[in-house]
């Protein structure tokens, strides 16, 4: 009961704070402008200032685990693989793809990590290693599908690869996470002011696309998708942590381990999934409906997963 009221609380705000920015579009407080510029300054600003903090910030040396990274690493590459193998095969209308693989794939790991670790061990444990090891990939396979995607027609392969590469150079948020590396690897100390300048930006970008994602929320848009969305929702949540937890438990992982593969495989779909989808030419209404679904049913297979492996000694 206690782990399901955690999850709950861990889930439930911001799925509240998803309707608050629906209610105020619908009562005309926000406008569709104010929608666009959000979307803009969080997936221009506030996202890349976050990765390149939480890169920057990152302590490589301590505790460093190459079994455990070197697995959060091909495992992160494995699932992103998979899923889009299967949305290639099955999936009719190649424009709804990048929104449909990010949704499967890209969890809110940074966002509820290393308070669900805190809530159960009292630190951050192994977190931190997992977000280094996975984080930069989320992001830069994101980048990939969704140019792929928003370019579905396009028969000239050398174009094609022209402006995908593009596409990951000159993206935000992969700017941000470069940036961030040679700061962790040196262990260059922010300034407190400069530390809380970053922080202050960093914690504007969850809420604030929270609210856009209300506020630009179609139901009868999202659906009309509702069968893609109850699929990655699936993906998401199910398949994923069932077939790469057992793995990790015969691997030997235990205990913090356990908890942060817990979060890469089976935490509901990052909000920035809609920014990025919406702002990179995909399927907005798709990629928003994933977030929802996935945030409002991940407080009841979280709970259920951290049960059975409480149950089971493994954590």
């Amino acid at each position: 009961m206690e782990n399901f009221i955690y999850s709950i609380n861990a889930t439930l705000p911001i799925f509240l704070v998803m309707i608050l920015g629906w209610w105020l579009k619908k009562i005309h407080f926000l406008s569709d402008e104010f929608v666009t510029v959000a979307d803009k300054l969080v997936f221009k600003v506030a996202l890349p200032v976050l990765v390149f903090q939480d890169i920057a910030e990152a302590n490589l040396s301590e505790d460093f685990d190459w079994k455990f990274v070197l697995f959060c690493f091909l495992g992160t590459c494995v699932f992103f693989g998979l899923t889009w193998i299967f949305a290639e095969v099955f999936i009719q209308d190649k424009s709804l793809i990048g929104s449909f693989v990010q949704g499967c794939f890209r969890g809110s790991a940074a966002i509820l990590g290393i308070a669900f670790a805190e809530n159960i061990y009292g630190n951050s444990g192994l977190v931190p290693m997992m977000i280094v090891a996975s984080i930069p990939l989320f992001n830069i396979f994101s980048v990939v599908v969704l140019i792929r995607s928003a370019n579905a027609g396009e028969t000239d392969k050398k174009t094609l690869i022209k402006k995908t590469l593009k596409g990951i150079v000159t993206n935000p948020i992969i700017i941000g996470i470069f940036a961030g590396i040679p700061f962790a690897l040196f262990e260059v100390q922010f300034p407190v002011i400069v530390s809380k300048a970053m922080t202050s930006v960093a914690n504007m970008s969850t809420p604030l696309a929270l609210v856009a994602i209300g506020a630009g929320f179609s139901t009868g848009a999202a659906l009309a998708k509702w069968k893609l969305t109850a699929v990655a929702s699936v993906i998401k949540l199910v398949l994923i942590p069932g077939f790469f937890l057992p793995l990790a438990i015969v691997m030997g992982f235990r205990n913090e381990e356990l908890v942060a593969l817990l979060i890469l495989t089976g935490a509901p779909t990052t909000v920035s999934s809609y920014i990025m989808a919406k702002n990179m030419g995909n399927d907005g209404d798709l990629a928003s409906g994933i977030v929802v679904l996935t945030t409002l049913l991940s407080s009841v297979t979280l709970t259920i997963i951290i049960f059975v492996l409480k149950s089971c000694a493994y954590i």
